[in-house]
């Protein structure tokens, strides 16, 4: 929290609007449109409820299939399931950790030789990392299937000087507690279609006509995003710009004081500026050190890390629904959930304390480097 938030909650509070709309409501809407340089947005309460409504404006339905991203959290994912169709998952490549251009090609060239494309393609940019949308947008536009963008973790990030969020058919933010901003909970659809936002919003307010009484034709959904929390909203976003440099200096501090560890960090891909959401840092090979041996010591110096997101195909859940992947060699997702850790990354951390996390950290290595 900055401060500035207060005055728009006080601002809601005043005008009696606490409900899922009012000023705030559509400020943060503007506010974000004009930010990632989309012509419409929906405040919703999640970004899993954007994925939902989107999906089921696409027309996703029992008997479909749906792409996404193998590399990323569940609820990327889960409102495939909410539809009752079938999720299917895309291994990444080592050039941008996000949706391998190669894989989504072989995997849609299969599944038109099967009669069966997607209803949509999900393209996670990972950790604030960008996805390759030039091999993409071509490769899904040459099959005619839309793509839908999540940036619940790259708000601020940017591709070939066009911001995260902007690149899918359809897009989907977060403002989760953890995420570069906030309103506590919430989120938000991003779309180029007027009429779109129009339906979903429409299914969004539990699908009430415009009647005297209360008339409903279709099943909707309390998914609106509170007058209050957006309030929080209005306030971040008076601070976003201060809230992506803090993450890029935290981060710049671990690579430049970790370099000489048998460890390496995001990759550098061409045209790509991550918004540094969370520093992950990736164990070499051998190195003598595990990623649960650093989380464990973090742990007793009351330091939270975790481990790199464990891949959907991997989950018990989905272990039944199909995945596409890399020829011959160990998916790149497995690569990453085995070798690779979040170190703490929060805007607010202070460089004493992020040199504390250092120290320790590279203790851990201190026995094996010695051997």
């Amino acid at each position: 929290m900055n401060g500035a938030e207060s005055k728009y909650i006080a601002q809601a509070f005043e005008s009696n609007w606490v409900a899922p709309l009012g000023e705030n409501v559509d400020k943060l809407e503007e506010e974000l449109r004009t930010f990632v340089g989309m012509p419409q947005a929906l405040a919703v309460c999640s970004g899993t409820a954007a994925m939902h409504l989107i999906l089921r404006y696409l027309g996703v339905k029992a008997g479909d299939i749906v792409f996404c991203s193998d590399v990323t959290f569940a609820a990327s994912c889960n409102p495939i399931t909410y539809l009752q169709a079938e999720p299917v998952f895309i291994d990444s490549d080592l050039e941008s950790w996000c949706m391998s251009p190669k894989v989504l090609s072989d995997a849609l060239a299969r599944c038109k030789k099967r009669g069966k494309l997607p209803k949509a393609v999900i393209v996670v940019d990972l950790y604030g990392l960008p996805a390759n949308y030039d091999a993409i947008l071509d490769i899904c536009a040459g099959y005619g299937v839309p793509v839908v963008e999540d940036a619940a973790e790259s708000l601020g990030a940017s591709y070939k000087g066009r911001m995260c969020g902007s690149f899918g058919d359809f897009s989907i933010l977060s403002f989760n507690a953890n995420k570069i901003i906030t309103t506590s909970g919430g989120g938000m659809v991003l779309a180029n279609d007027a009429a779109a936002t129009t339906k979903m919003k429409y299914w969004a307010t539990q699908a009430r006509e415009s009647a005297r009484h209360y008339e409903h034709k279709e099943i909707g959904y309390n998914y609106r995003l509170s007058n209050i929390c957006a309030g929080i909203g209005r306030g971040q976003m008076e601070r976003i710009d201060m809230y992506v440099q803090a993450r890029r200096r935290i981060y710049r501090r671990y690579v430049d004081a970790l370099c000489g560890l048998p460890v390496c960090f995001y990759p550098d891909m061409d045209g790509a500026q991550p918004n540094c959401w969370l520093s992950v840092m990736v164990l070499d090979e051998n190195c003598g050190v595990t990623v649960d041996q650093i989380i464990d010591v973090l742990d007793r110096e009351n330091v939270e890390a975790r481990p790199f997101w464990k891949p959907m195909h991997l989950q018990p859940v989905y272990t039944d629904c199909e995945f596409f992947h890399h020829d011959n060699r160990l998916p790149v997702g497995e690569q990453l959930f085995e070798r690779a850790l979040c170190l703490p990354s929060g805007s607010a951390m202070s460089e004493a304390i992020q040199k504390q996390i250092i120290d320790i950290v590279r203790n851990c290595f201190k026995s094996s480097l010695k051997g």
